[in-house]
């Protein structure tokens, strides 16, 4: 634990990231918090690991309760949430007791979530076990679930009482996970820190190797930018939506898909689309778009899609949270690390971005 990097969130909050940091959780938890709500993915690869983590918060003096869930989105259900309070309510939870979540991002979006509203907020401390969850979906304070019609349209800002990154779990990922969870990392390349996207140009997947030197750098370059918009604005009333890059097409593929497509694969694809829309407005140079593309194949992510389904695809767009009435909203680049938005663009130029994307 000696090792540990402490990223501070504003003065609400810390994350730690680092090796071996499960000896960390039960003092970030509080010794005020006598029950624990442990929330992890009904996972064989994942369940020692939570059940290590049980044990940890036991010897701290801690009463746990594990509650498995559904893996990937089919979790982020209001059916699942319900699950999840009946048991609390069960366990008889008090408002200085705590949940913790051990898992990738769909579970620390619920589990957030389910802490924001039991008894209009209980304590809940993240320890995200996939590089989606460290890099973006456990910090900040977002939690939601999703419905028929679309992705987190249901949720509150609800922020942790802390977060843990414990790299070592990475080696239990799947390494098509590890890529679609790159995304995230890539976008914080494209937004705010180009050395992210030096160091993956210049390694490729070796970026992405749980032992070499790079991935500790690129988690703690992306956590450190999302840290600094979300302190500056929590509730995305301006600049937080700078973190939505990519968002607007990737979440309409998912919602297409049914969610069957990992979130960091359909955010790749929606960069790429962002930066397509971008060069057709006239916002965004031809050779920052090619950027994009060579940078997330570096990785092995996706960067065109399918023709045939934007029709689909812009139904869901318009249920977008950033839409303002019927008015589109993107966040866009002007450049590499300088993001702007673009609102009400043409039909011609949303059409001719999805044609690109399609080739």
């Amino acid at each position: 634990m000696s090792d540990a990097t402490v990223i501070p969130v504003g003065t609400d909050y810390d994350v730690v990231v680092g090796h071996d940091l499960v000896g960390m959780v039960p003092a970030l938890v509080g010794e005020s918090a006598m029950r624990l709500l442990l929330v992890h993915p009904d996972s064989p690869t994942l369940l020692p690991g939570a059940e290590r983590l049980a044990t940890a918060l036991r010897d701290g003096g801690h009463e746990v309760t594990l509650a498995a869930v559904p893996d990937a989105e089919h979790a982020k259900t209001a059916e699942v949430a319900a699950g999840l309070w009946k048991v609390l309510g069960e366990k008889g939870f008090t408002r200085s007791d705590a949940v913790v979540a051990y898992g990738g991002g769909t579970v620390t979006d619920l589990a957030g979530f389910v802490a924001a509203t039991w008894l209009r907020g209980v304590r809940v401390v993240q320890v995200p076990t996939t590089l989606l969850g460290m890099v973006d979906a456990a910090v900040g304070g977002k939690t939601g679930i999703n419905t028929a019609e679309g992705k987190n349209l249901v949720g509150s800002f609800h922020p942790p009482a802390a977060v843990v990154c414990d790299l070592d779990v990475l080696r239990t990922l799947p390494e098509a996970d590890l890529v679609a969870g790159s995304a995230e990392v890539v976008k914080g390349g494209l937004i705010a820190d180009p050395r992210i996207l030096e160091i993956v140009q210049e390694q490729g997947r070796a970026a992405l190797d749980v032992d070499g030197p790079w991935l500790r750098e690129l988690v703690e370059r992306k956590i450190s930018i999302k840290a600094g918009v979300v302190a500056a604005d929590l509730r995305e009333s301006s600049l937080r939506e700078i973190l939505n890059y990519g968002h607007t097409f990737g979440h309409a593929i998912e919602q297409v898909e049914r969610y069957e497509r990992r979130h960091g694969e359909a955010v790749a694809i929606g960069m790429v689309y962002a930066a397509e829309l971008a060069c057709a407005a006239g916002v965004l140079a031809a050779a920052a778009v090619d950027l994009h593309r060579s940078v997330l194949e570096r990785v092995g992510l996706p960067t065109s899609y399918v023709p045939g389904r934007w029709d689909e695809l812009l139904t869901a767009m318009r249920r977008d949270k950033k839409t303002r009435g019927a008015l589109l909203r993107f966040v866009v680049l002007e450049d590499i690390a300088a993001p702007t938005r673009l609102e009400g663009p043409t039909d011609e130029a949303v059409r001719a971005a999805y044609a690109a994307v399609c080739r």
